[in-house]
């Protein structure tokens, strides 16, 4: 579904990402982690198309990403950031209905599909009438996953889409958010700093270091076949539990 080749990426003359090849399979949950300052964030807006490679080339769907297509093939792409990146202005069920709207949809067709997300993302449909300053950041996230999957994308990506919410409000969003993705058959790419979080929604582990990968596969083998001392001291920091 994405395939990197040779993608370099500097800003103000700081590399973060040196040199990087990399794909990643359709229908699978992909987890992008590491420390902060890694280049996974940078990694993800390429594949997005946001920001352009200064070398090589991003591809999505065997097409590579060129400033004449980005726009088209990013409507094939749901992407939710951390704070779910609502318009303060605009109701819930507006905020995810706005693209359709104005792409032509007709006004019908676009509150069916957002009633039939808010059942698939279990929100209340009270909350749909409400302003994002109105409803809980759990609910925020939701609407920014129901305004990810209004066009039906085959590929979801999420930049540290829990990161500010509260243990048991993430937990919850947690379990929704994989069952979702598993129903679906989404290509999904997440960004997140939490190993467990990474174990829980990736089939697939890639751990960068300096814009690089280090290692990459499941949870269980970077426990049982750390590449180098910097995957094991990165498992010690975070303790997350040996999955079965």
């Amino acid at each position: 579904m994405f395939e990197l080749k040779g993608v370099a990426k500097s800003f103000a003359g700081k590399t973060v990402l040196p040199e990087l090849s990399l794909t990643l399979e359709r229908g699978r949950t992909a987890a992008l982690i590491g420390p902060s300052g890694c280049g996974k964030s940078t990694l993800l807006r390429l594949l997005v198309g946001l920001i352009p490679p200064d070398r090589g080339d991003v591809l999505f769907d065997g097409t590579p990403l060129t400033p004449n297509n980005v726009t088209v093939l990013r409507r094939r792409m749901g992407f939710v950031l951390q704070d779910g990146g609502l318009f303060p202005h605009l109701t819930a069920r507006r905020n995810v209905g706005l693209l359709a709207a104005h792409l032509g949809w007709e006004r019908v067709k676009i509150d069916a599909r957002v009633d039939e997300l808010a059942d698939l993302t279990r929100l209340p449909r009270v909350a749909l009438e409400r302003y994002p300053g109105k409803i809980s950041g759990g609910q925020r996230q939701r609407v920014a996953m129901m305004r990810a999957l209004m066009l039906d994308p085959p590929a979801i990506l999420l930049d540290e889409p829990m990161g500010a919410l509260d243990p048991l409000v993430r937990f919850e969003l947690q379990e929704d958010l994989r069952g979702i993705f598993q129903r679906l058959n989404k290509t999904v790419v997440i960004v997140t700093h939490d190993l467990g979080e990474a174990a829980f929604f990736g089939d697939d582990l890639i751990l960068l270091k300096d814009g690089a990968i280090v290692q990459r596969g499941t949870m269980r083998e970077f426990y049982e076949r750390p590449a180098d001392e910097f995957v094991t001291r990165f498992l010690l920091a975070q303790r997350p539990p040996l999955p079965p």
